[in-house]
């Protein structure tokens, strides 16, 4: 999603622009305080709860108290939330603050590089090795995330000697453990189609059938898709939020396009 960065005077107006420029985002003034923005508002921190529970990567060009008394009351599950960085007034200081393996840690990279600055990285897996095992690259998910921190302890010398960790990559459903990371690399994609107000749990148990029988994990899904007909189905809009993938549509068009590919080409889909 577009992020949005916050800045509260014009003091830092001149690196809000100039970061929106080189990150395709939008500049949020506040009201009778900055004289040049793409929205602007008139409360810090219902705004920035707003931005932030819709899922928005939040920059704020401001101390990272504003935002960390904006946002205390709204943190819930850290795997869940999108990037919140602080940016100090002159560029010197990228700090993020929460989302660090969900993009902050490399979109403070990025701001400290157009701004000459330090990115402040914290998490453990950084500041031990320079690597996020739990934080995969682009187009590879970790299946058992909630491994990572036992594969990862605080301090790096806490590590017994000769304790072996394991990283696997396949797009098998491979259970892994305490010292075993599975990573999926998200080559498939999930096309599903129902009668209209088709029960979730019918869609999902197909779905989880399927995947199961051709023994691929659901982390190796890169999307669901649908035709765009479909847009409103909750059975597809459920089955999207409960395996985290992004929803893609398709025109008939499109689709029909794509028929000479089919292995099982069905009548009453087409018609």
């Amino acid at each position: 999603m577009t992020p949005a960065i916050i800045v509260l005077d014009e003091n830092g107006a001149a690196l809000a622009r100039r970061l929106a420029a080189q990150l395709g985002a939008e500049v949020h003034g506040l009201a009778g305080r900055v004289a040049e923005a793409d929205h602007r508002f008139e409360r810090v921190a219902e705004h920035v709860a707003a931005l932030f529970l819709a899922g928005r990567p939040v920059i704020g060009v401001c101390a990272a108290g504003i935002l960390i008394r904006a946002l205390g009351p709204h943190l819930t599950d850290k795997r869940a939330e999108p990037p919140v960085l602080a940016v100090s007034g002159d560029g010197a200081s990228v700090v993020p603050l929460l989302g660090g393996h969900r993009g902050a840690n490399e979109l403070a990279r990025r701001i400290a590089g157009v701004v000459g600055g330090h990115a402040a990285l914290t998490t453990a897996g950084e500041a031990a090795f320079g690597v996020a095992l739990d934080a995969p690259p682009a187009g590879w998910r970790l299946g058992n995330p909630a491994n990572a921190k036992s594969v990862l302890p605080w301090p790096a010398d806490a590590i017994p000697a000769g304790d072996a960790v394991r990283l696997i990559g396949t797009h098998a459903p491979v259970a892994g453990d305490d010292r075993t990371l599975v990573y999926h690399p998200q080559r498939h994609v999930i096309g599903v189609g129902c009668a209209r107000d088709c029960p979730p749990e019918e869609l999902r148990d197909l779905v989880v059938s399927a995947l199961a029988g051709a023994e691929v994990a659901s982390g190796a899904a890169a999307c669901i898709a649908s035709i765009d007909i479909k847009a409103d189905e909750a059975a597809i809009l459920a089955l999207a939020a409960e395996l985290d993938r992004p929803f893609r549509l398709f025109d008939a068009a499109t689709l029909e396009a794509e028929t000479p590919r089919l292995a099982n080409p069905s009548d009453v889909v087409f018609a």
